[in-house]
C-alpha cells in the first residue's frame, strides 16, 4: 500500500535505456565477483536475449541458466572451468530461463533453489486456456524451496531470495544484500516494462512487489534481459507510475464506450509492435481484474479476454 502522499507526488514513467552490447556467449564482468553471459536467443520478449549470471570467485552461483541452447551451454562450462558451482538459482520457469538448470546440476551436481515449480496466479475460468503454456517449464521442480527472505550461501557469497510475484507467480529476485545489488529477472528490466498475462501472472500481485523491492533502496538491479538498472529507486517509482497511467487509460477507454478489450488495445498500445498487441491484451486484461476485484469496473461473470466491460 502507498501512502496519500506519495500518491500524490509528482512521479514520472520510467526512462527505459535500449542501448545494451548482448555480447553472446561471452563473460562479461560486470562488478567484483559477478559477471554475465547473454544467450543468443533474441526476440520482441527476450530484447537481445536471457542474461545468465555468475555470482562468486571460487565456488559460485549461476542464476538464471537459461534455455537449453547447446553454444550457451558451452559458453557456460567454459566459463565456469576450475570453479566449483554450488547453487543454481531459478528466478521463474519461463522457457527462456529455467530448462538448462537441470542439465547444468547433472554436469556440476549443484543445488538447484527456486521459488517452487510453475504455477498460474489463478485457476483457469472454465473453457478458458494460458495462452502462455508452452512458454512454461512445467518440468521444472527446485532441489530447495526458498521461502521470501531466506538467504543461501558459497564461498564470499550471500544471496537472498525475494519473491516477486506478478509476471509469474513464482518469480524470485536474487539479493546481493551486502553490496546493494539485486538480480531483479523479468520483474525489473531498463529495457522494457514486464509482461502481467493472466493467468501466470496478476497485476495486484506485481504492483505489491514493486512496493516490497520499493522498500529496500538497493543500489544497482542486474535483469534477466537487457542492461542494468541504474537507479532502483527512481525507476520503480516511474514502473508504479506506468502501470498507474495504464490503469487511468484502460478506465478512460471504457468511458468513452469500448466495451472489448481488442478496442481498449488499439488505442492504448497504438504505438506498439503489433507483433506484441496479444501480449498488450493480456495486460490489459490482468489490469482489468484488478479493476473488476476493486469494483470500479463490472463485467458479467470473471474478467476474461472475450469479456464486455462498463463502469461499475
Amino acid at each position: 500500500m502507498t501512502s496519500d502522499s506519495d500518491e500524490a507526488a509528482p512521479e514520472m514513467p520510467p526512462e527505459f535505456v535500449t542501448a545494451f552490447e548482448p555480447a553472446h556467449g561471452m563473460l562479461v564482468p560486470l562488478a567484483d565477483g559477478v559477471a554475465r553471459i547473454t544467450v543468443n536467443n533474441p526476440s520482441p520478449f527476450t530484447f537481445h536475449g536471457t542474461n545468465t549470471y555468475i555470482v562468486g570467485d571460487r565456488s559460485v552461483c549461476v542464476i538464471d541458466p537459461g534455455p537449453e541452447d547447446e553454444a550457451h551451454f558451452r559458453a557456460l562450462m567454459a566459463a565456469l572451468e576450475g570453479r566449483e558451482v554450488t547453487h543454481i538459482a531459478v528466478s521463474h520457469t519461463h522457457r527462456d530461463h529455467s530448462p538448462l538448470a537441470r542439465r547444468l546440476k547433472t554436469e556440476t551436481g549443484a543445488v538447484i533453489v527456486a521459488e517452487g515449480p510453475h504455477r498460474p496466479s489463478r485457476p483457469l475460468h472454465q473453457g478458458e486456456a494460458n495462452p502462455f503454456a508452452e512458454s512454461a517449464d512445467t518440468d521444472f521442480h527446485p532441489d530447495v524451496a526458498l521461502a521470501h527472505g531466506e538467504a543461501f550461501e558459497g564461498d564470499g557469497w550471500r544471496l537472498t531470495a525475494l519473491h516477486t510475484p506478478g509476471h509469474t507467480a513464482n518469480h524470485c529476485a536474487f539479493a546481493l544484500d551486502d553490496r546493494g545489488i539485486v538480480f531483479s529477472a523479468d520483474h525489473v528490466m531498463a529495457w522494457a516494462t514486464s509482461i502481467v498475462a493472466p493467468p501466470d501472472g496478476a497485476m495486484a500481485d506485481y504492483m505489491a512487489s514493486l512496493d516490497l523491492l520499493l522498500e529496500r533502496k538497493d543500489r544497482i538491479y542486474f535483469p534477466g534481459h537487457g542492461g542494468p538498472v541504474t537507479d532502483p529507486p527512481a525507476f520503480l517509482r516511474g514502473l508504479r507510475t506506468h502501470r498507474r497511467m495504464r490503469e487511468r487509460a484502460v478506465l478512460e477507454r471504457i468511458r468513452q464506450g469500448d466495451r472489448l478489450i481488442p478496442d481498449m488495445v488499439k488505442v492504448i498500445y497504438a504505438s506498439t509492435d503489433p507483433r506484441l498487441h496479444g501480449a498488450a491484451a493480456l495486460s490489459v486484461l490482468a489490469h482489468l481484474e484488478d479493476l473488476v476485484e476493486k469494483e470500479l469496473v463490472a463485467t458479467d461473470g470473471p474478467a476474461r479476454l472475450l469479456g464486455a466491460y462498463r463502469i461499475a
